[in-house]
């Protein structure tokens, strides 16, 4: 692009979208994610780095997608999608976040920089896709997303409130024609038409029910599921609750990560003793199920028990249609419960690889093997099938003995079902259903698989997250010194024993995880950890409170 066209892209910036604060901000674990008045400048940014990294992949699509997850309603954030659906390759973060911070008069001489460093063909034609999550602030930042993509005279294609999954799902689609069709309907006649073939196939038997209790989190993954329940024909009876009306607000005091944090249950959510319930996050990239006990105590099955879950019927699909020879394998973080971690290996014989927190580490480990596995304990997660396996489990569905037949394509309808590119709190929300029907499983069955070890986190704030190092997919922490040492100190004091830290990458605080034999044992141990943070890596704000 000749460089009169970048000082038109540089004065467009400077007066519709002109960089307002001096304050850093980092392309981390799901993209940029900080308070939404902060985030125009930069969202019109990654629309020019979505042109220019669509055209150094021959213009294949890109997407954008504007969403905080989790967070609460004040953020707001953006991430770019790679051209198979997954996360931006990583070594284009370094790019995005140099471009998203240089002031608005280096605007055009960085941009400049960087297309002859990627070695851009600008001459290429590209789309992107732009989706949005629920907050008030997305429709604004989608906008500024695609005047940047028009900027460098790319082609946006807007489709407006989206799940996180979805917008993964159609930049796939958009680019591999076999995947499935790129729009909002297609994804719906995949996922949605799979779980229901699939169910056609399973009697209803023991002690399963139909009924399930979905959280929203008052966000866009309620609102899709009350499209899809009006197409499920009986097979599903789900019942909304959090989908954004009578007040509520986004992810505040419910959702995914509320539950599996506070370990509460949440807020607007009527509960029925032993009625398993279903939460998602605010962009439904995340799912988590509990349920609530005649004593009014709540059991959590998050993201390790539907790892564990699906891990197990897969394997037995695998070897009822005689395809044990495919190699099957689950990824972990450290944030995964050590009960789970020693099931998986002991119990169901499937290796296991424990890498970084961040669900692009574990989308590339699950990659390793024909069939991989990967959840964080959060609930963010899915299964990756390789070529191999889908060609060879197709086979024995075509060609098979009669069981062997019948096994493969109950394994291809779970397969069909499956959202490969990213975590998708509604494609695993079918995934669980089919497997809980075909074992007539009620929640606290599959709850009874193992008993988890007691645990707890905490945040700390601090000066500057940064200030922590650690290494051994996050489970050694190299810096500050003194500050492992005294972890390992202080986790020795307790049977069953584990912590460590870690710098989030989605909020400016120090993530704390501990583990113990007991729950007083594990928050006592969170607290202790959480006070050596403090102390040793510039806490600020209230100190850390030791239980009772």
């Amino acid at each position: 692009m000749p460089p009169s066209s970048l000082r038109v892209v540089y004065a467009f910036a400077r007066e519709m979208h002109p960089k307002t604060t001096d304050i850093f901000i980092q392309y981390g674990t799901a993209g940029f994610r900080t308070k939404a008045n902060l985030l125009e400048h930069v969202v019109y940014r990654m629309g020019l780095l979505a042109v220019i990294r669509s055209r150094v992949k021959n213009g294949r699509t890109i997407g954008i997608m504007i969403t905080a997850s989790h967070n609460l309603e004040p953020d707001n954030g953006v991430k770019l999608i790679d051209p198979d659906g997954e996360m931006l390759e990583q070594s284009w973060e370094a790019i995005a976040t140099k471009l998203a911070n240089v002031s608005d008069n280096d605007l055009e001489a960085t941009t400049a920089e960087i297309i002859k460093e990627v070695n851009a063909n600008m001459t290429l034609k590209t789309s992107i896709f732009i989706g949005m999550d629920t907050r008030y602030t997305s429709p604004r930042l989608a906008q500024a997303a695609a005047n940047g993509v028009m900027a460098l005279k790319g082609t946006p294609k807007e489709f407006g409130i989206v799940t996180t999954p979805m917008l993964h799902f159609f930049v796939k689609c958009r680019n591999d024609n076999t995947y499935g069709t790129p729009t909002e309907e297609g994804y719906y006649e995949k996922i949605v038409g799979a779980f229901k073939n699939i169910r056609q196939k399973l009697p209803v038997y023991g002690n399963y029910s139909t009924t399930l209790y979905v959280d929203g989190a008052n966000g866009v993954g309620g609102k899709k599921l009350n499209i899809i329940k009006k197409t499920l024909d009986g097979e599903l009876d789900l019942k909304l609750f959090n989908l954004g009306g009578n007040g509520g607000k986004l992810n505040l005091n419910c959702g995914a990560d509320f539950v599996k944090v506070s370990q509460k249950p949440p807020v607007g959510v009527e509960h029925v003793p032993m009625q398993r319930v279903a939460s998602l996050d605010g962009d439904s990239d995340r799912i988590v199920y509990y349920y609530v006990d005649d004593k009014d105590k709540m059991h959590l099955l998050d993201g390790d028990r539907i790892a564990t879950l699906l891990a197990s019927y897969i394997t037995e699909l695998l070897t009822a249609s005689e395809a044990k020879h495919l190699k099957l394998g689950l990824v972990q973080t450290a944030y995964a419960n050590g009960a789970s971690t020693a099931y998986i290996t002991q119990k169901l014989k499937v290796p296991v690889t424990c890498v970084k927190t961040g669900v692009k580490h574990l989308h590339h480990a699950a990659l390793s093997y024909d069939i991989g596995v990967y959840f964080e304990a959060n609930g963010h997660g899915t299964v990756i099938y390789s070529d191999n396996a889908k060609k060879t489990i197709s086979k024995i569905a075509e060609e098979g003995e009669s069981e062997q037949r019948k096994a493969a394509q109950l394994l291809l309808n779970f397969i069909d079902m499956t959202n490969e590119t990213v975590g998708d709190a509604i494609s695993d929300l079918f995934l669980v259903e089919t497997v809980l029907c075909a074992r007539g499983l009620d929640a606290e069955q599959w709850l009874s698989t193992y008993d988890d070890l007691p645990c707890r986190q905490v945040k700390v704030t601090v000066q500057d997250r940064n200030v922590i190092s650690t290494a051994d997919a996050e489970r050694v922490c190299t810096s500050p010194e003194g500050l492992q040492t005294r972890i390992d100190e202080l986790v020795a004091a307790y049977a069953d024993g584990r912590a460590f830290v870690r710098p989030s990458g989605t909020e400016d605080v120090v993530r704390v995880y501990a583990e113990a034999d007991t729950q007083q044992s594990a928050d006592k141990l969170a607290a202790e950890v959480s006070q050596a943070v403090y102390d040793l890596a510039g806490g600020v704000g209230n100190r850390p409170e030791l239980p009772a």
